[in-house]
């Protein structure tokens, strides 16, 4: 493997599926003792759990909901 003219290098795609990384998945490189690692960002992480939890907004009351789901 090569790192390109523009400093890119391609994850085999046995290695991001089975680490998860996706299209546009947040990554870092962290270097520990010399070597290069590459670590999902903590802020990817924290992006996807915001996108499981969280307010919905309706322009509907409670009750016109409820009268909704009756009907």
């Amino acid at each position: 493997m090569r790192i390109t003219e523009r400093g890119q290098v391609t994850i085999p795609k046995e290695i991001r599926e089975k680490l998860g990384f996706a299209p546009n998945t947040e990554v870092e490189f962290v270097v520990r003792d010399g070597r290069v690692e590459l670590v999902r960002s903590k802020r990817s992480r924290r992006k996807a759990l915001e996108g499981l939890y969280g307010k919905k907004k309706f322009s509907k009351t409670t009750d016109e909901l409820m009268r909704l789901l009756r009907e």
